[in-house]
């Protein structure tokens, strides 16, 4: 009866244990699959971004602009420099200073339509279209290194309930295991056999006591 008890308590254990570990692991499981759907969408909405705006990283494009703006500036300062050395030196109807001057006016639209395209400087807000792009990427860069890293997290616990689930995390030990008694108390066959034959020994004298008595009375 003891080996049965425990043997039925050891299942029972062990089901509540196998029914904790897949309870988990579906936890987890469902946490994963969510995790990776919101990776995944912020995968996709990078991509749709860099197919849309056809710039893979607006911050180096922008960083290149940047460059071509301080190289356009440089530009700039050394043409009007030209430009003024041939207005001192030259007579005012030198065709090289009228060059001089359409080079200033070609290098400041350029500079002017790099500003533009960078958002710097424009009131009208044709201008803040890098600007723009660079904010929008940004925000989907940030998305997606959230997605990231709770994806990572899921995982690890994902891993973490299966490995749980491979092992028995539960146990029962029994403090006396059962055995069998090495002697007999009950019942006690001795002491019952003696009491029946005091009994007896008793019932024969007073029957034997009646009848006596009954026969010298006849």
């Amino acid at each position: 009866i003891v080996e049965a008890v425990l043997s039925e308590s050891d299942q029972m254990i062990n089901g509540l244990s196998r029914a904790a570990q897949e309870n988990a692991v579906r936890y987890s499981q469902r946490d994963l699959n969510e995790a990776v759907a919101r990776l995944r969408s912020a995968r996709q909405a990078l991509t749709a971004f860099r197919n849309r705006a056809q710039i893979v990283d607006p911050e180096l494009d922008t960083q290149n602009q940047m460059g071509l703006l301080v190289t356009l500036q440089q530009q700039l300062a050394e043409a009007m420099i030209d430009h003024d050395l041939l207005e001192a030196n030259t007579r005012r109807d030198d065709t090289r200073i009228s060059q001089a001057r359409k080079r200033i006016g070609v290098i400041e639209a350029r500079i002017a339509a790099e500003r533009q395209n960078l958002g710097l400087g424009d009131s009208t807000g044709a201008g803040n279209a890098f600007a723009a792009l660079v904010g929008e990427y940004e925000g989907l860069v940030v998305d997606r290194e959230f997605a990231e890293g709770a994806y990572k997290v899921a995982l690890g616990a994902h891993d973490a309930a299966l490995a749980e689930a491979r092992r028995q995390s539960r146990y029962l030990a029994a403090h006396v295991r059962p055995t069998l008694a090495q002697k007999a108390e009950y019942p006690e066959r001795t002491k019952l056999i003696l009491l029946v034959g005091v009994f007896c020994l008793f019932i024969w004298g007073i029957a034997c006591l009646v009848f006596y008595s009954v026969r010298d009375r006849s």
